[in-house]
């Protein structure tokens, strides 16, 4: 069986190699032989010849992965030749870039980033790190998706985590991607400030946040108008003639869920209706307690005839709680954050949309403008919000 190869053979020597036969009674024995071989087929050799009885540790299957050298030699060229086509850079001709490239696709080569990137100058690792609050949420999907898109176009990759509001865990996740020099950082920030990014800017690395601005760290933003966005919520329900309009807000100190509560707050002044603080519930973050938070609204002694909830996951909540009380149809509802199959259930539900798509791609285009350009100036970009009727917000009151 043959166990290995032993020396890499240059383009004018020939391939040395040892064979060990292992017989049934456990001796065994070996001999040397000296073969005139082409480079090229010296190239192939040193891969087929694995040890097939004792598969190789991790390790070993590391080092046995082909190389550039390797690459050179089957199609023929200088290790510049192929280290010059791997990078993309200029000057090679388009025979030479077909020969490296069949070469490295005969020898399913793998281009190691990592040590490219600690040769170059600009020490650019074409990676981006995303920090969300929760990937699984379907308006950070979107988000991710759109962009990817744009850093498909860069030919860079992107890797996501999620932070769980945590402060702690959002500190861990910048330092986790820095360790892995990624080129930015596009996140969604927790509640406390985030001044201690900047010593990581300092250090070169591209910082741009979403959904949310951030405390004490003045950076590229994208966001939507969550106040005015908030405020023609309530007031299409006001314009339907209801007056006990219930809010159901996510955690006050989140940023988005206090611009979400005054936008409620100021239509509801501005309309004339009574009080209807006793309708208000905050710091509301899941699907189940925004369902709990929802039937203990439509159990009170004066429930609300209408309700806007301000957080996708609460929408879903408060649907929830609309038909396990069965009025779904009498208690009118506004969410804020589209979310699956709001428009295929009965009624559809009326929500003000974001376009978190959209708030991706800004997010990355300006992420990969300042790599490019580090002293642009810093802005706040805003995503307008659209309401979407559906039925669930046009429920009129008494119904």
């Amino acid at each position: 069986m043959v166990l290995g190869v032993l020396g890499l053979p240059s383009p004018s020597c020939t391939l040395v190699w040892q064979e060990k036969y292992v017989h049934d009674n456990d001796d065994a024995y070996s001999y040397c032989q000296t073969p005139a071989l082409s480079t090229a087929t010296s190239a192939i050799l040193r891969f087929v010849m694995t040890t097939l009885s004792n598969p190789p540790t991790p390790d070993e299957a590391l080092r046995s992965r082909p190389t550039m050298r390797d690459v050179a030699a089957l199609a023929g060229v200088s290790l510049k030749t192929v280290s010059r086509v791997v990078n993309r850079e200029s000057g090679v001709s388009g025979d030479l870039v077909s020969k490296v490239e069949r070469a490295a696709d005969e020898l399913d080569y793998r281009h190691d980033l990592t040590a490219s990137n600690l040769r170059r100058s600009d020490r650019k690792t074409a990676t981006i790190g995303l920090i969300f609050e929760d990937v699984s949420n379907p308006h950070f999907s979107s988000v991710h998706r759109g962009i990817e898109e744009i850093a498909r176009q860069h030919g860079t990759a992107v890797f996501a985590a999620s932070v769980d509001e945590s402060p702690e865990r959002e500190k861990d996740l910048v330092v986790a991607f820095t360790q892995r020099r990624v080129d930015a950082i596009i996140m969604t920030p927790t509640v406390r400030e985030q001044s201690y990014l900047n010593h990581e800017r300092l250090g070169g690395l591209v910082i741009v946040f979403v959904d949310r601005e951030p405390r004490g760290f003045d950076a590229d933003c994208v966001v939507t108008d969550n106040e005015a966005g908030a405020a023609v919520a309530t007031g299409h329900l006001l314009e339907r003639g209801h007056r006990r309009v219930a809010f159901v807000g996510d955690y006050e100190n989140i940023t988005t869920a206090s611009q979400r509560h005054a936008g409620y707050v100021r239509a509801m002044s501005s309309s004339g209706a009574p009080d209807a603080s006793d309708l208000v519930r905050r710091d509301v973050h899941t699907l189940d307690s925004a369902t709990e938070a929802v039937l203990a609204l439509l159990d009170s002694p004066m429930p609300p005839t209408a309700i806007f909830a301000a957080q996708n996951l609460i929408t879903m909540g408060a649907v929830r709680g609309l038909q396990l009380r069965g009025l779904q149809h009498s208690v009118a509802l506004v969410g804020f954050d589209d979310f699956s199959m709001a428009d295929a259930l009965d009624p559809g539900v009326t929500v003000v949309a974001q376009d978190p798509r959209e708030i991706g791609r800004r997010a990355a285009r300006l992420a990969f403008a300042r790599i490019e350009a580090p002293e642009l100036p810093t802005a706040i970009h805003v995503v307008p919000s659209v309401l979407v009727i559906r039925g669930s917000g046009e429920i009129p009151p008494g119904r």
